[in-house]
């Protein structure tokens, strides 16, 4: 059609696994329109961030497009040799990654990664670009947006961060962005705010959008249409209301059908000495406090959800209890014993007893070293083990998250899917025979097929092994679904602590029922009646 901005027809996308290249998207079409979002679905290993890249002309490393065509407002891109699509990229075309912590240079300013774009590209001066950051800072909701984008990215939140990369991308104006899950660390009220955002630029400017992502009722909120992937092929594709509706294939009634979770039907805890006690703490960063008085307690073989906003302080309780950041007041007990505020100061055994896994797997995991070698290392230094019983012991782990051993101990990490880094950093934890697991959003970057499976899986290790997980998410139906008892977190105090059944239980105060009404339902009208009723 004369208006389409995006046309892929018949594509092949091939992955070299050896000396052999398999193919990874398998003759897909896809057709878009200027002003039109496309939602693209499908659990880890579809395609869909394969696709996405493609309609940019781009492949990851490892990876080749054999045939099809890719033509971009009339341009083939399929063969071009990259001087000829650099002019494209950054400035017609843009991306958002789902990993903003991996894609932003660590030595650089906000403002000024931002202003590189239109500055390179003679878009705006670097004044004008400037001037044009702040204002989209402001417009996605990010706190002092005169000032923060004068602060490097490991200066703020993830979230905080995800939405510095978002304005990113819209800094030329393009006429195609590629959403890759551009708010899968957002809490559920800043993702409004962002939501609302995203579709406010796109059709303000006429933008074109490809939104992946594995959660459904986000895209119900942000997709003109919805196309269903599985391992690389087209399922089905529809308008969004038809699909969510109607699903034609079973494939897309299943994904319709997850979160089959139920969490176990545990009494409430003794009133006797918890496992963990988080008593009175208050932590600062510097000059500024962000956690005031916080207590918590953690009864053996529970878990305790900790949820909040970003900026609650969620994250900092995680670093106090590891003993990454010494608390100004207060102290953690362990077993009726306090433990050193600092890690440096804590003996090797009580280091062992409190392991972490963490949000991001392709970031925790070091790419340089066999999988075998990662689960192994806490095993050798918390317990002594090596050579063979070394060997036997990271088989076990192996098995107990359910990888076949001598299919995996040898492989690096980028071999692996999302779900299975997830896994292996659950090893790497329990490699250390640990009490205790802080779990901080550990299933946030994994579509909802995948999630499922991690969480089924800590709910059996949890059971066979009786530890204590403190689980940091921002996902309220993960919490239905995993937690025994759940603290809110605002500001840095606890606002409300209680069994998961009461705090989900009206009536709710007000801070609560917040974070429930913000929640994406499957619903495509969601999101203009949650802001409707913002303004009213």
């Amino acid at each position: 059609m004369a208006d389409d901005l995006l046309q892929i027809r018949d594509l092949v996308i091939e992955g070299k696994t050896g000396r052999n290249w398999l193919p990874i998207v398998k003759g897909v079409d896809l057709t878009l329109a200027r002003g039109e979002v496309l939602g693209l679905i499908g659990e880890s290993g579809a395609g869909k961030s394969t696709l996405g890249l493609a309609a940019m002309g781009h492949v990851h490393d490892g990876c080749r497009i054999a045939s099809g065509s890719i033509k971009f407002d009339g341009i083939e891109l399929f063969g071009q040799p990259d001087a000829a699509l650099r002019p494209l990229r950054g400035k017609r075309i843009a991306y958002v990654a789902q990993s903003a912590a991996a894609s932003f240079n660590p030595a650089h300013r906000l403002i000024a990664q931002y202003a590189e774009a239109p500055v390179v590209h003679g878009v705006k001066t670097r004044p004008e670009a400037e001037a044009d950051g702040v204002a989209l800072f402001e417009k996605l909701h990010l706190p002092e947006p005169h000032q923060i984008g004068f602060r490097y990215p490991h200066q703020v939140s993830g979230g905080q961060l995800q939405r510095a990369m978002t304005a990113m991308a819209m800094s030329c104006r393009p006429d195609l962005i590629i959403f890759d899950e551009p708010t899968t660390a957002l809490d559920v009220t800043t993702q409004i705010g962002v939501l609302a955002a995203i579709r406010e630029v796109v059709r303000e400017f006429g933008t074109a959008a490809i939104y992946i992502t594995h959660d459904l009722a986000v895209v119900a909120q942000m997709a003109d249409r919805i196309k269903v992937l599985l391992k690389g092929e087209e399922v089905e594709e529809a308008a969004t209301a038809e699909i969510l509706s109607n699903p034609k294939e079973d494939y897309t009634k299943s994904l319709w059908a997850v979160r089959n979770i139920t969490a176990p039907a545990r009494p409430a805890p003794a009133a006797d000495q918890p496992h963990v006690r988080i008593a009175g703490v208050t932590a600062a960063y510097g000059a500024k406090t962000v956690l005031k008085d916080v207590s918590i307690d953690l009864h053996r073989g529970r878990t305790v959800a900790i949820v909040g906003e970003s900026g609650s302080g969620k994250s900092t309780v995680a670093r106090v209890l590891a003993g990454l950041l010494a608390p100004v007041a207060g102290q953690v007990v362990l077993n009726g014993q306090p433990l050193p505020p600092r890690v440096r100061q804590r003996t090797r055994d009580q280091l062992r007893q409190v392991q972490m896994i963490y949000q991001m797997a392709d970031t925790a995991l070091n790419p340089k070293q066999r999988i075998g070698e990662i689960i192994g290392r806490p095993a050798a230094h918390f317990l002594g083990l090596s050579g063979s019983a070394l060997r036997e012991r990271v088989r076990d782990l192996l098995r107990q998250i359910d990888l076949e051993p001598d299919r995996y101990i040898d492989r690096f990490p980028s071999e692996l899917s999302g779900g299975q880094k997830q896994r292996i950093g659950i090893a790497r934890a329990l490699a250390a025979e640990p009490q205790l697991i802080i779990c901080d959003e550990v299933t946030s970057a994994l579509d909802q097929i995948v999630a499922e499976g991690i969480l089924k899986l800590l709910q059996r290790l949890q059971s066979d092994m009786g530890l204590t997980y403190m689980f940091i998410t921002h996902d309220l139906e993960t919490v239905r679904a995993i937690a025994d008892d759940v603290v809110v977190m605002h500001r840095g105090s606890v606002v409300e602590a209680g069994t998961r059944d009461e705090i989900f239980a009206p009536p709710y105060p007000a801070y609560t029922e917040l974070l429930l009404n913000s929640v994406p339902r499957m619903d495509p009208g969601w999101l203009t009646s949650v802001l409707a009723a913002q303004k009213s």
